[in-house]
């Protein structure tokens, strides 16, 4: 069966800038994918009827399918419908069903119309309305030279509705496409993805061979190191054993210990998962995370569950008023460990973290990135420390997922 492919292309001088981030390509492209639908290219183009006309008629001549986002309002830039008549060679025509419609929006929220917002009623001759419409805007499906142009408005929960609804069973219907593609994401914390891309190339290597399934990794911060596998199959079923098989291979190659998730599942969310079915409360004090682990537990729905609450002694004199601490160094083992400690005997909780650094940009008590953190697992104190040569923010972030790794592994030996 021939490959089919579905061209992206994003309208806007606003993308360019950066004044706004084009998720929707992303999106659209995500599920292009999962409906088995190839796409080599995206492509953004300012308000500029020439460049829109160069662009769309490259997408043309190299893609089955296109699909224009965005350039459908009623101002003078938006030009999507008038460049797609031009390369069809046609005129615009006014469509009365969809003046109909636009005016039956704006009187159903008490409001006069204005006369420019006839220009989305507009239609290239030979092309038509998508019947989906959730706004003002009417999306397009039209031919030229054996391609089908689909254009959607910016607005990505109209966008949304208009693809899922519409132009994803349209363009399967067209093509008799049945395949699937579906992902099974692993989340994983303690090697890099150099190392984990050397530790699997046998198994990257066999899966490009049979075609079967692939492989790929993305890094995200204190989200885990990813890695996605990918299949394509004619059924659920089938994609799905790929999937479950893959995962098992990967497991056991780059051992069970680094993946804190098998179905894309936050690290915050698993270790809520653990003391749940463990039966132990949680508890915190951080100092310079400043509430941020605390933050990520609570955004969990069933947090509550387990955990109690937290600290955030982030002067010296309230890390050793209340939770005890020593005086000295307080980005230290000592201080850290005691901080575990407090933190269980204050808010009376089976296990907590804790953590003492220094993100920068200054140092004002060790060298700037020097974390300690610990652990406190029935009563048994275990800690740690690191030197990340991150910017502050990243340092926060990077802590917060490690010593949330360590307390993971610790309740998993526990088991």
């Amino acid at each position: 069966m021939k490959r089919i492919s579905c061209e992206v292309v994003a309208v806007g001088t606003e993308l360019l800038l950066g004044q706004i981030i084009d998720t929707n390509s992303s999106w659209i492209g995500e599920q292009l994918a999962l409906s088995g639908i190839d796409s080599f290219f995206q492509t953004k183009v300012g308000d500029n009827p020439e460049r829109i006309k160069s662009v769309l008629s490259q997408a043309v001549d190299r893609s089955d399918y296109v699909i224009v986002c965005g350039g459908l309002g009623p101002t003078q830039d938006d030009l999507t419908r008038d460049m797609i008549a031009e390369l069809m060679g046609v005129e615009l025509r006014l469509n009365e069903d969809l003046v109909e419609k636009i005016t039956a929006m704006f009187s159903g929220r008490n409001r006069t119309m204005p006369k420019n917002n006839l220009r989305q009623a507009m239609v290239p001759e030979g092309a038509e309305a998508l019947p989906v419409m959730p706004g003002t805007a009417p999306g397009l499906k039209a031919q030229l030279n054996g391609t089908t142009i689909y254009a959607v408005p910016g607005v990505p929960w109209e966008m949304k509705q208009m693809v899922t609804s519409c132009i994803l069973p349209d363009i399967r219907t067209e093509t008799g496409l049945t395949s699937i593609i579906r992902s099974k994401t692993l989340r994983t914390w303690g090697d890099s993805e150099s190392g984990l891309a050397e530790k699997l190339s046998s198994d990257i290597e066999r899966l490009d061979e049979e075609g079967t399934a692939t492989i790929a990794f993305l890094a995200s911060g204190v989200e885990g190191l990813k890695i996605r596998i990918t299949a394509k199959g004619d059924s659920e079923e089938s994609v799905n054993e790929i999937l479950e098989a893959e995962a098992e291979r990967v497991a056991s190659t780059i051992g069970n210990e680094i993946i804190f998730s098998r179905n894309d599942q936050s690290m915050e969310a698993t270790i809520i998962e653990l003391c749940r079915r463990q039966g132990l409360s949680l508890g915190l004090a951080e100092s310079m995370t400043g509430g941020l682990i605390a933050s990520r537990i609570t955004s969990q729905p069933g947090s509550s569950d387990v955990f109690k609450g937290g600290i955030i002694p982030y002067s010296s004199d309230i890390k050793q008023r209340i939770l005890n601490v020593s005086k000295g160094p307080v980005v230290s083992k000592a201080a850290v460990e005691q901080m575990a400690k407090g933190a269980c005997d204050i808010l009376n909780c089976d296990v907590s973290v804790a953590v003492s650094g220094n993100a920068g940009p200054t140092a004002t008590e060790d060298e700037v990135g020097r974390v300690w953190m610990a652990t406190s697992v029935d009563g048994l104190l275990e800690s740690f420390t690191v030197k990340w040569p991150f910017d502050r923010e990243r340092v926060r972030q990077f802590t917060t997922i490690s010593v949330l790794n360590a307390l993971r592994l610790r309740l998993y030996s526990r088991q």
